[in-house]
């Protein structure tokens, strides 16, 4: 094996590990349970690191292999699986993959991090942070995978340890928000593997590096295909009108399983969307394209309106997302280059923006015992830090130029004008005034939040400080935020190979 192959074996056999050894150690030693777990995540986030600048393909030098159209891996691993099934264990990444990989690596070791001091009630945390490590292997090997039943497996790898961090170490109202998400997201799995075995029997092969580009698949076949794994994917993104899942379990979830909720593990749908449904089924995508655009542009206006009356800060920031997602859409649907990078970067920004607002709702809840934002009034006035870098993560979220936020939701607009044509011209206008709409709920959240006189409850709070877990957890998100605001090309630099020739085959 290439140091390659070996370096995508490790990023998901060392979690896997650590998950185990963690769950084992937890019983004698809680607190040491936690510090191992963090390490283990550490030493998985510098191998994805390193999944790019392995063997001779130094940082920053592109060279694709020609593996298939659309797929240009940097690295990769075909190994036989279930001979009699022809099923192989396929992994690779790319310039697409590679900045969620890497997002996803990043987060589990600051919810790690996070946890060896602030563990919620529902149970001892070094079982919270083994399940965070398996959920790690699930979404990693989802963007790894390169044969649809792999993907399959380590898409539903995720369902259960989320419903048990939900359920476990969640709010008041817990249980019916993690049976909720546990109904939502079993019925897009149904669809999804309908929609692999449909793809599967027709095309005799389940490898989607020969599936892109719809392989020998009749357009009939695509069509439904498509269907099946657009509605699949959008249960799990989630997009409008399949979303209400989302705000409960947010809610409910504690502050890393909101982190890894809004960070990565909705992103697994996103890029379901681009890798298979759009890749496998180009005929059905661009049958479906309008009808996407209309959908993405709905969730977008619906979600700003539905922020516009929220009055829970978690709630508000859930449904933030749907807005959010509802960009990345909307990026797809133009099927063009810009928009698809532009879906990408919205991606990567989304993961680092809102986890972020989520460990600083986590910290706001933690030290006033509420996220009611009719109690929370007047927070600069108590905690002038905690509100200074909340509303730097709220104008980084609602696109504020330099900040990560902007790019994605800036340039699906202008992929849709660049789409051209009455519907797509309509759509980018309706799209930029929810995009102004965005602007307008979050800075209504500061106004309400941090502005004014403090509240009785806030004024009531003791004083308090960033403990070191806060700072190693919030650092580098707010680093990222700039960073890629300032450098897109941080995100979109390594996607340029991979997405024209994705764009190649729609344009077949």
């Amino acid at each position: 094996m290439t140091t390659g192959q070996v370096t995508l074996v490790a990023v998901l056999a060392i979690p896997a590990v650590g998950a185990v050894a963690v769950a084992g150690l937890t019983r004698r030693a809680d607190r040491a349970a936690r510090i191992v777990a963090t390490v283990v995540a550490a030493i998985a986030f510098l191998v994805s690191l390193s999944l790019y600048g392995t063997g001779d393909r130094g940082w920053f030098r592109y060279q694709a292999a020609t593996a298939g159209p659309g797929i240009l891996p940097w690295h990769e691993l075909d190994l036989t699986w279930v001979p009699g099934l022809d099923l192989r264990f396929h992994l690779g990444v790319d310039g697409i993959s590679y900045p969620l990989v890497v997002l996803t690596t990043l987060l589990t070791l600051l919810c790690c991090a996070y946890s060896i001091r602030h563990v919620p009630a529902g149970g001892p945390g070094g079982y919270l942070v083994a399940l965070l490590l398996v959920i790690e292997v699930g979404i990693v090997g989802t963007f790894l995978a390169l044969d649809l039943v792999l993907f399959f497996v380590f898409f539903e790898v995720v369902l259960l340890p989320m419903f048990v961090v939900i359920a476990g170490w969640g709010g008041e109202d817990r249980r019916r928000a993690a049976r909720k998400f546990v109904l939502y997201t079993l019925f897009g799995s149904v669809l999804l593997l309908v929609g692999v075995v449909t793809v599967v029997s027709a095309a005799g092969t389940a490898d989607i590096v020969a599936l892109t580009g719809g392989g020998n698949l009749s357009r009939t076949t695509q069509l439904a295909a498509f269907v099946l794994l657009a509605v699949a994917f959008a249960v799990k993104s989630p997009l409008w009108p399949l979303h209400t899942w989302l705000p409960d379990a947010h809610t409910q979830a504690p502050t890393v399983g909101s982190v890894i909720l809004a960070g990565v593990l909705l992103k697994m749908g996103t890029y379901g969307i681009i890798r298979v449904a759009v890749g496998v089924a180009p005929e059905g995508a661009r049958w479906a394209a309008p009808v996407l655009g209309v959908l993405a542009v709905a969730a977008v206006v619906v979600g700003s309106l539905v922020c516009l009356r929220q009055t829970d800060l978690k709630r508000l920031i859930a449904y933030s997302s749907v807005g959010h997602m509802g960009f990345v859409l909307l990026g797809v649907a133009t099927l063009t280059a810009t928009g698809i990078e532009a879906a990408l970067i919205g991606n990567v920004a989304h993961g680092v923006i809102t986890g972020l607002l989520f460990f600083l709702a986590g910290a706001i809840k933690d030290r006033l015992h509420t996220g009611s934002l009719t109690e929370l009034g007047g927070l600069r006035e108590r905690m002038p830090a905690l509100s200074g870098l909340f509303a730097f993560a709220a104008v980084a979220s609602l696109g504020l130029p330099g900040l990560a936020g902007f790019w994605g939701e800036a340039f699906a607009v202008v992929a849709a004008l660049q789409r051209g044509g009455p519907l797509w011209t309509a759509l980018a206008v309706v799209a930029a005034v929810g995009g102004a709409l965005t602007a307008a709920y979050f800075l209504r959240l500061l106004r309400r939040l941090t502005h004014g006189p403090a509240s009785p409850v806030v004024a009531a709070a003791p004083a308090s400080r960033f403990g070191a877990g806060e700072l190693v957890a919030w650092s580098p998100l707010i680093v990222l935020a700039l960073a890629v605001g300032l450098v897109p090309a941080l995100v979109i630099g390594f996607a340029g190979a991979p997405v024209e020739a994705l764009t190649g085959v729609l344009d077949r």
